[in-house]
């Protein structure tokens, strides 16, 4: 694990038992004495030093070995150890006893010792002889006597400065012996006495060994005793950042003893206790580390996690708290659960997400914060990979949101961006995905996927825009989007197939200047394949066709069906080809319309008839020519117009345009004059089949208007012919209609009595009349009047006079009844004329009667009575055409004058001279105005 300490410490404690206590050494001065108690040798009492001689100290010290092996002064022979010391201090060369010998020379030196002792003469100071024999006794085992002569020189010389390394042994014996509360107190004695700071501290120390050997009641003062140990140290070596290496195991092992009494106690809380006891201290983070590293070690992981945790939750702010949290990971990847070592790191970086808690981190600690961020955003990627639908998305996201942090904080985030992208992606967070993307692309600086990062986010929004994913994209956005990918990555070879879909969907939206853009940037980037050319033109030509520009249409068809005819799209078959055949025969026909619209008629029929060398045969080069004719027809060119319809229909007699160019030509015939050939145009066979009644009486009008009087009057005559004259017309035009034939055949002379009855018949049984059908009426029962008016003179009244008088009013009554239909069709117009004729046909009729003979057999008697009879017979007729000429001239007082009121006056005027015969002039009276006179 990952140490808090700043210099490393030794992770071994150690603890004196006993039997080691039993061979340590008076002076605990590390590096000097030795490692451990073993190594430690006797000190003996210091004379003044003296220059060596010039021999070899090895020599010198043989003759001191000598000298003390000889010698049987006690005085002589500590003197001789005492030089032998002296001489290895010097000279640094090995010149001691060997080991076994050496153990001899102590216990002689004792015998040395207690003589002097004994003999109660001594020149030097007995403290020191005390204590060098408390210190040989010691070294030869000798436990008891050494501690004897110890409390000697504590008791009988406590001024002595030797007294507190004394009191120390003391301390040490008791805490070897087991002996700890004495211990305690011998320690606290050196505590509170004048020696170093050092014996000080090291008595401390072990005064908190001896609290802690004495149970968990004595555990809180042990507590406090060791981190007074550390508050020195604390002090002495700048928060423990400089410890001197002959302190470093001591300071260690104060960490290592509160650790594991926490441990056996109650752990961080112990800490906490121990801590709150001294009002905390600066360096309580590595009594918790030190805790944690102690269960580690002991695979309670569980606990050292635990540890961390509490240091943490108590201790948010503090410096450490990042290592403690890394520490979690490094334990748990040394219990071997990497899945709880993952669950330490998403801590870490969960602790530090926010930017100020992040920007507090050691660099460092950042680039841990970075490892692990990136280390879980990857993990959870692959577990999404191979994840059930459950937790696909839920990976995923993680994963992202971890991708997201981490970006904000590296150097070169492009990658971490496109990632986070695609695992928004995945994840179902499609807006959060589209950033992801267009931030690496367009947000990064020496990113080589940025241009696959901006494709990915042209991807995401154009499924958005296909309404695969539940995000809210406009087709504008896409298009932006587009522009700003070909902006920043213009060579980008996906950029053609890009803006031909784009114009695409633009096209489908209707919008064809936008179209047209991005189509145009397909065309023209360098990297555009065939079929994106293909498309881009497509697109083009549907574009200028919504925009009605034909021609750029008609060059946008043409590129598409060089670019099928080039073999470059196999995939393409003749299906398109004949698709591109009819899109561009279409935009010339509309240029054909454009031009025609416009009056120009020379261009508009060109390009109707060069729609047929595009698409020959097809539907629309058929209506070209067709309409290249109607163009003619409409700028009035007859002649023109009519050899292209006879050549359509020449060409086409099939069709069914063809059809309607009979029509056409007639229209071509009236308009330039020629109505014969309209007419001989409609009464024409079309496809083996007799014209139409319809057809045949439109010819008729035109036989009529071009005076073919003979043509016309073959059809008027079929017409009525085929029907029956009785039968009411179904309409108002269909009675004038036949009418107007009958009158117009009765004018030609063609049967006219016929036509005549049979126009006065259709009239007066009619609903419907006109003012001309009347008149024509009228008159034609005036006409059949007179006819019969003539056939009833021509009737001679013979003997026997019944018969003869019979048939002479047969005819006076069909006479008078075609009169009487004259007044009814014809009304005021006809009654001058209609009272003449009636009237002369009763005088017609009296004066018959009057003229003819009386019966040969009859005597002069009998004649005169008979010319009586015939009086009697005829004054009623005599008066009755008197009566109605009369009313003719009464028609005088109304304003009518006409020839028919003046023959009516002649008629008068014979029967009544003396009333009628004057000298007189008739004329019609015009009432007008005076203008004011």
């Amino acid at each position: 694990m990952k140490r808090l300490l700043i210099v490393a410490l030794g992770l071994a404690v150690y603890v004196p038992g006993p039997a080691a206590m039993a061979q340590e050494s008076f002076r605990v001065e590390l590096g000097r004495d030795g490692e451990t108690i073993g190594d430690m040798r006797p000190v003996f009492l210091e004379f003044k030093s003296r220059p060596m001689p010039a021999i070899s100290p090895r020599e010198v010290a043989r003759r001191y070995q000598r000298l003390f092996d000889n010698s049987d002064e006690p005085e002589v022979r500590i003197d001789a150890l005492n030089r032998l010391s002296n001489i290895q201090k010097a000279t640094n060369e090995d010149v001691s006893f060997s080991n076994e010998r050496e153990q001899q020379v102590y216990q002689q030196a004792l015998d040395s010792y207690e003589a002097i002792l004994d003999r109660g003469s001594y020149q030097g100071r007995l403290d020191e002889l005390l204590y060098q024999m408390a210190k040989a006794h010691a070294y030869t085992g000798q436990a008891e006597e050494s501690i004897d002569r110890l409390r000697q020189l504590v008791g009988l010389y406590p001024s002595s400065t030797l007294v507190p390394e004394a009191r120390f042994r003391i301390a040490e014996a008791a805490f070897s012996a087991g002996d700890y509360a004495v211990a305690e107190s011998e320690y606290s004695r050196v505590i509170s006495g004048e020696g170093s700071d050092s014996l000080k501290t090291k008595a401390r120390y072990m005064q908190g060994w001896s609290q802690y050997k004495q149970g968990p009641a004595a555990w809180d003062r042990s507590g406090e005793t060791f981190m007074a140990v550390l508050d020195r140290f604390d002090d002495e070596t700048d928060s423990f950042r400089r410890i001197p290496t002959s302190d470093a195991g001591l300071v260690e092992d104060t960490f290592r003893i509160m650790a594991l009494m926490a441990a056996e106690d109650r752990g961080a809380d112990s800490l906490d206790g121990w801590l709150n006891s001294v009002g905390g201290r600066d360096y309580g983070y590595l009594l918790y580390d030190r805790l944690a590293d102690y269960y580690a070690s002991n695979t309670r992981y569980e606990d050292a996690v635990e540890v961390n945790r509490h240091f943490v939750g108590a201790h948010g702010n503090h410096a450490s708290v990042p290592a403690f949290l890394s520490q979690n990971v490094d334990v748990w990847l040394m219990a071997g659960r990497t899945d709880r070592a993952r669950e330490a790191r998403a801590e870490y970086v969960r602790s530090f997400a926010g930017e100020s808690r992040y920007q507090s981190l050691a660099r460092s600690d950042q680039g841990r914060w970075q490892e692990f961020s990136r280390l879980l955003a990857d993990y959870h990627y692959d577990q999404a990979e191979n994840a059930g639908a459950d937790r696909r998305r839920e990976q995923f996201r993680l994963a992202a949101d971890y991708y997201r942090q981490l970006a904000a904080r590296v150097t070169d985030p492009g990658e971490v961006l496109r990632l986070s992208g695609d695992a928004f992606l995945q994840a179902g967070e499609y807006r959060q995905a589209l950033n992801g993307f267009q931030q690496a692309a367009y947000d990064t600086s020496g990113y080589q996927g940025a241009a696959d990062a901006a494709w990915a986010a042209i991807v995401l929004q154009r499924k958005a825009v296909d309404g695969h994913y539940e995000l809210e994209l406009t087709l504008d956005e896409l298009a932006s989007e587009a522009e700003r990918l070909a902006k920043t990555f213009p060579g980008d070879r996906r950029l053609p197939g890009l803006n031909a879909d784009i114009a695409n969907r633009m096209l489908a939206r209707n919008r064809r200047d936008d179209a047209l853009k991005f189509a145009e940037a397909a065309i023209a980037h360098p990297a555009a394949s065939a079929g994106e050319q293909y498309s881009a033109w497509l697109v083009s030509g549907e574009a200028f066709v919504g925009a009605e520009s034909y021609g750029l249409a008609e060059n946008a068809w043409r590129k598409s069906l060089a670019l099928l005819n080039s073999g470059a799209l196999p995939d393409r078959q003749d299906e398109d080809r004949r698709s591109l055949q009819r899109q561009l025969a279409g935009s010339i026909y509309q240029q054909g319309e454009q031009a025609a619209n416009e009056g120009r008629t020379d261009q508009a029929v060109a390009h109707y008839q060069r729609v047929e060398s595009v698409l020959a045969g097809s539907d629309i080069a058929i209506k070209g020519r067709y309409d290249a004719a109607n163009t003619l027809l409409q700028a009035e060119r007859w002649q023109a117009a009519v050899n292209e319809l006879n050549r359509f229909r020449a060409d086409y007699p099939q069709h069914e345009l063809a059809g309607t160019v009979s029509e056409k030509l007639v229209f071509a015939y009236q308009s330039s004059g020629q109505p014969v050939r309209a007419a001989d145009e409609l009464m024409a066979e079309a496809d083996g089949n007799a014209p139409t009644w319809e057809q045949q009486l439109r010819a008729a009008e035109l036989y009529h208007k071009a005076d073919a009087h003979e043509r016309r009057n073959r059809i008027y005559v079929a017409w009525l012919d085929q029907g029956d004259p009785a039968a009411a017309p179904p309409d108002s035009d269909a009675h004038i209609r036949n009418q107007t034939m009958r009158q117009r055949l009765v004018a030609a002379g063609v049967e006219p009595r016929r036509y005549r009855a049979e126009l006065v018949a259709s009239e007066v049984t009619s609903q419907w009349h006109s003012d001309d059908t009347l008149a024509w009426a009228g008159r034609a029962a005036i006409e059949l009047g007179e006819q019969e008016a003539a056939r009833f003179a021509a009737v001679p009244l013979q003997h026997p006079l019944g018969p003869s008088l019979k048939r002479k009013q047969e005819a006076m009554a069909a006479a008078r009844e075609r009169f009487m239909q004259a007044e009814q069709l014809g009304g005021d117009t006809f009654r001058s004329e209609v009272l003449f004729h009636r009237a002369e046909l009763y005088r017609q009729m009296a004066d018959d009667l009057m003229a003819s003979e009386a019966p040969a057999e009859l005597n002069e008697l009998e004649t005169m009575q008979y010319q009586m009879l015939l009086e009697e017979e005829a004054y009623p007729f005599e008066e009755k055409a008197i009566r109605l000429h009369a009313e003719n001239h009464q028609r005088l007082a109304d304003g009518h004058f006409d020839h028919w009121v003046e023959q009516s006056l002649q008629v008068l005027a014979k029967l009544f001279s003396g009333r009628y015969d004057r000298d007189v002039r008739w004329m019609t009276w015009n009432e007008e105005s005076n203008d004011g006179a």
